[in-house]
């Protein structure tokens, strides 16, 4: 049994847990997907590109250097294994898929900082070439140095919708509009939950006040009809808040509604999760210190909630405290380090009032089911439609969400439910007429992620032949 503590992801959370085991003299295994760390929002440039940090992360150009330069500080005492895919966990053992081959890595202790994907609702049209989720639309900007098209257009609602719009305008790309789903109502009745960050709070404000000086639309209570094309978009047909269609043109598109949890890891690793409200969806369980219900299994950043980069940074740091005291590392916790931790705590609850804000802020819609086409896809990998989804929930009086994915094949594919999964449980949860709550999540199941034929050959063939 491998006695280093292992971290999965080298993001805000990753590093901070790293930074915190190398201090008290412990050299953790770092894997991360990445080909540098960062993780998505400090996403690094190729080594070839110029870019000063600034260009690449504007106001957060000092936090990302600061969270860089820590990790490279301490690269000579960890094992940092960079391009490194868990595809699977077998109790204690983890699966890893690094340079065309897959090897195993027992563990006894586990950080794991899995981050945070797009949450896409599905709309007629939405596969179309030139439709980017919004994540993919900003990882193009920094890590490409190009925008996704030459007439963009970028929707749905969230922090990050206004955050990619300034970094394309600011970068010279031709932005359209901005369109939000969220009414101006719902951002001024969160206010008072986002007073208690105020410089988040001024930033945000003015990405929409700098918007409107260069003469970006920047639209409010809006409804994606669909989008137009044949072989590829070249127009996105919306609804105002007046109930009036608009056609606008255009060759991109951007699209997501804020971000949700990659709980994958924790799936198959067999912690507890819960339905947070909040949040819309399932997510793992921990306490404050970032403890799973799992001995050994400790859980930070987005990957257990969405919070934010600051937050991951706190509880990345906190997560690496619980496992040096579980594990006897400290054995008597020093004043500094009690103060520390409270410091952290106040500060997890402080972003937390502030999260809340941000989701009464940009609610994601929840008229979005009574709008929908039966032809509509929803699940991309398999091509099934909405009509299909409805059909199997009437037919069969499906009421858990596997039952719905083995009468529909919804999340079968590639993604493992990561595009479809939410939105198949929301259809789920209407036409069965339960809380979004009772469905269930899908379950995950091995590979994660897509990898080589072979691979799955090598790791799983002799198991195979062990049980004849």
């Amino acid at each position: 049994m491998n006695e280093a503590p292992i971290i999965i992801g080298a993001g805000p959370a990753g590093i901070r847990a790293a930074q915190t085991l190398v201090k008290y003299g412990v050299r953790p295994i770092i894997l991360d997907e990445g080909i540098r760390w960062g993780g998505q929002i400090y996403r690094q440039q190729p080594e070839n590109f110029k870019r000063t940090n600034e260009q690449l992360y504007g106001f957060d150009a000092k936090k990302s250097e600061e969270l860089s330069t820590a990790f490279a500080r301490l690269i000579d005492k960890a094992d940092y294994r960079p391009e490194s895919l868990v595809w699977n966990i077998e109790q204690t053992r983890l699966d890893i898929f690094h340079s065309g081959r897959s090897t195993t890595l027992n563990w006894k202790s586990l950080i794991v900082a899995s981050g945070a994907t797009d949450r896409i609702l599905p709309f007629p049209g939405w596969t179309l070439p030139g439709i980017f989720a919004m994540g993919a639309t900003q990882v193009a900007l920094k890590y490409q140095a190009c925008a996704i098209g030459e007439k963009v257009i970028l929707a749905g609602t969230g922090p990050l919708l206004y955050l990619v719009a300034y970094q394309y305008v600011k970068a010279g790309a031709n932005v359209l509009a901005v369109l939000d789903t969220a009414h101006l109502s719902d951002q001024i009745k969160a206010l008072p939950g986002l007073m208690n960050q105020p410089k988040q709070l001024a930033r945000g404000m003015y990405y929409v006040g700098w918007l409107m000086t260069k003469g970006i639309k920047v639209r409010r209570g809006i409804r994606i009809v669909r989008a137009e094309g044949q072989h590829r978009l070249c127009a996105l047909v919306i609804q105002n808040e007046r109930g009036d269609q608009e056609t606008l043109e255009c060759d991109a598109v951007g699209v997501g509604y804020a971000l949700r949890s990659e709980t994958q890891i924790a799936d198959m690793l067999g912690c507890e999760f819960k339905f947070d409200s909040l949040q819309r969806a399932h997510i793992p369980v921990k306490d404050v210190a970032g403890r799973s219900s799992l001995k050994g299994v400790y859980l930070a950043g987005d990957g257990a909630g969405i919070m934010g980069a600051d937050a991951a940074e706190l509880s990345g740091e906190r997560s690496a405290l619980a496992l040096l005291i579980d594990q006897g590392v400290c054995h008597d916790i020093s004043k500094s380090t009690l103060s520390r931790i409270k410091q952290i705590e106040r500060g997890l609850q402080r972003i937390g009032r502030f999260r809340v804000g941000l989701e009464t802020a940009f609610p994601c819609p929840n008229d979005w089911i009574q709008k929908m086409s039966g032809d509509t896809i929803v699940c991309r990998c398999e091509e099934i439609t909405f009509g299909e989804i409805r059909d199997a929930i009437s037919e069969s009086d499906i009421r858990e969400v596997n039952r719905l994915k083995a009468f529909s094949r919804v999340g079968m594919g590639r993604c493992q439910g990561r595009m479809c999964g939410q939105s198949a449980a929301e259809i789920l949860a209407h036409f069965s007429k339960q809380a979004l709550s009772e469905v269930g999540r899908l379950r995950g199941q091995p590979p994660l992620k897509p990898v080589p034929a072979h691979v799955l050959a090598e790791a799983w063939v002799p198991t195979l032949k062990g049980t004849e």
